[in-house]
């Protein structure tokens, strides 16, 4: 069997988006037209004959429409194997007639809970009816043409024009895949909904997770591997995937996966004075507030110029001119921004591979949710590290207790420190981060390497001292033993923050009274993988 001639549609959808221009189309070609309430009254309304699914099987539509397609009528006309003498001889018996086309969407079980409906109501919203008749009709997608989703109707009618009236088999086979994923992520939605919201276990024994197909990018983190980005069906927290592209070329995978580093970590000052992070290969390289954009963009950028280049900006306020054309001065593969004026958008334009992503809104870092690793064999699953601390939760552990100015800055540093893969030590002074160290195999190196960046960073700028000297570092885990502490101590920083917790916390705290430290505890560890 290959074109198959559309005679008898089958229509019953939730979404009446584009229906009456479908129907019209159809019964230009004779087709028959079988529906059911809604539908049905919506065809009526739009001047075309429709016969009830009710007149097509002899029963009523009953129980307040929980029952009108679980039928054999339907379903015998949906399944049987036209060319099978068996199945046609049973249709003939108990006069069954074929249906070869389906039109059905879902009931809106997903925006009914984004609604916040009770539970009854969002009992009522999962469809039964409309998911058998999708699946009987994509099994037997080699005689029936099943369509779920009013973007593929244009396609459906061109197909028929092409066609003369009936579809291909390349078509219906297109059409049951889509199918097949509608009515698994409808299945994956409910079953997740019933876990979490209903039941409240955070990791059932079965899980099923569904996502839509974004695009797919240029390649994956390298050129030989294959890339695409997807976004989760039903409601989620808005991003990347959502913000306006105003300019520039595709985003690669390296481009998202640094991008959102930035965006993350932005929004720690969502709502608080102007703020700029830059980060390269997922890691932040200067993280600054300020008076203005402007400063904080100073700020950010002289803590490492040199990993800067080729890095991505985001910022917590929409971008004005002089900003803008200050990050145009370094190559920028990014920039993230909830906004941006006229004045700057111009001054971007000039730059034609910048892509700018305007976000509307940021994120809130304190949100639920989880977050997936894939690993050979499995998928790990944790919480959000959306933990926070706030200055009573911080206990003083030396005999000098941080000044104000140093509190700031331990807070300031520790919220920076969080976005800093592991080993992470980040000096800050002022608001101002004065030396990042991310990603190495002991803390000890960490402390190091970020007092050399505050080192360089004062050569290339001709301070006096660097920003290091009079700062607050903080350790992303408890310090081990007592020398990344006192390599802190060296580059000059006066106050300390971490979590505390070691075997050796005695011999760090002894350290840091030896140094003139003060030093406080959050009980709270920040490991970034």
């Amino acid at each position: 069997m290959t074109d198959v001639p559309i005679r008898r549609a089958l229509l019953s959808v939730s979404d009446k988006t584009g229906l009456a221009v479908l129907g019209q189309a159809l019964a230009d070609r004779g087709v028959e037209l079988v529906s059911t309430g809604g539908t049905a009254k919506a065809l009526r309304n739009a001047g075309l004959a429709v016969k009830d699914v009710s007149e097509l099987t002899g029963f009523p539509e009953m129980m307040d429409g929980r029952v009108k397609t679980l039928h054999p009528k339907v379903h015998g006309g949906l399944l049987a194997v036209r060319d099978n003498p068996e199945h046609a001889a049973a249709m003939a018996e108990h006069e069954i007639g074929a249906i070869d086309l389906v039109i059905v969407n879902l009931y809106p079980f997903e925006s009914t809970v984004a609604k916040g409906a009770d539970r009854e109501t969002v009992i009522e919203n999962i469809d039964i009816g409309g998911p058998s008749m999708v699946r009987s009709a994509a099994k037997n997608h080699a005689y029936v043409t099943i369509v779920t989703d009013p973007a593929d109707y244009e396609g459906l009618l061109t197909e028929l024009e092409a066609t003369d009236g009936a579809t291909t088999l390349g078509f219906r086979k297109l059409m049951a895949a889509r199918a097949f994923a509608v009515t698994a992520a409808y299945d994956a939605s409910i079953s997740q909904w019933f876990a979490s919201a209903d039941q409240g276990d955070k990791f059932p024994e079965l899980v099923s997770m569904s996502r839509v197909l974004a695009g797919s990018l240029r390649y994956g983190e390298n050129p030989h591997q294959d890339a695409a980005l997807y976004v989760p069906k039903g409601p989620h927290v808005r991003g990347l995937p959502q913000a306006e592209q105003v300019q520039g070329k595709e985003l690669s995978y390296n481009n998202y996966n640094d991008a959102n580093a930035a965006l993350e970590l932005v929004a720690e000052f969502r709502g608080q004075d102007p703020a700029v992070v830059i980060v390269k290969h997922a890691n932040p390289c200067g993280v600054a507030t300020g008076s203005s954009l402007l400063t904080a963009w100073e700020g950010a950028l002289q803590c490492d110029s040199v990993s800067a280049f080729g890095g991505i900006v985001a910022v917590n306020q929409p971008l004005d001119g002089p900003t803008a054309e200050a990050i145009c001065k370094i190559f920028t593969e990014v920039v993230v921004a909830p906004g941006a004026d006229e004045e700057a958008r111009a001054f971007f334009a000039k730059k034609k591979n910048l892509r700018l992503l305007l976000t509307e809104d940021l994120p809130d870092p304190r949100r639920a949710g989880q977050t997936l690793a894939i690993i050979a064999g499995g998928i790990l699953v944790q919480d959000r590290d959306n933990g926070a601390i706030a200055f009573d939760d911080l206990k003083v552990v030396t005999k000098r207790a941080p000044t104000d100015s140093e509190m700031s800055d331990c807070l300031f540093a520790w919220t920076v420190a969080r976005h800093v893969k592991s080993n992470a030590i980040v000096y800050a002074k002022d608001g101002v981060t004065a030396g990042i160290g991310a990603g190495q195999m002991n803390r000890r190196d960490s402390s190091r390497i970020a007092a050399m960046k505050a080192q360089e960073a004062a050569q290339t700028y001709g301070w006096a001292e660097p920003r290091t000297v009079g700062s607050a570092v903080a350790s992303d885990a408890f310090f081990p033993f007592a020398d990344g502490l006192l390599a802190a101590a060296e580059a000059g920083a006066t106050a300390v923050i971490q979590p505390g917790g070691s075997i050796r916390d005695g011999e760090v705290i002894a350290a840091a009274n030896d140094a003139g430290l003060a030093m406080v505890f959050t009980g709270m560890r920040h490991f970034r993988h």
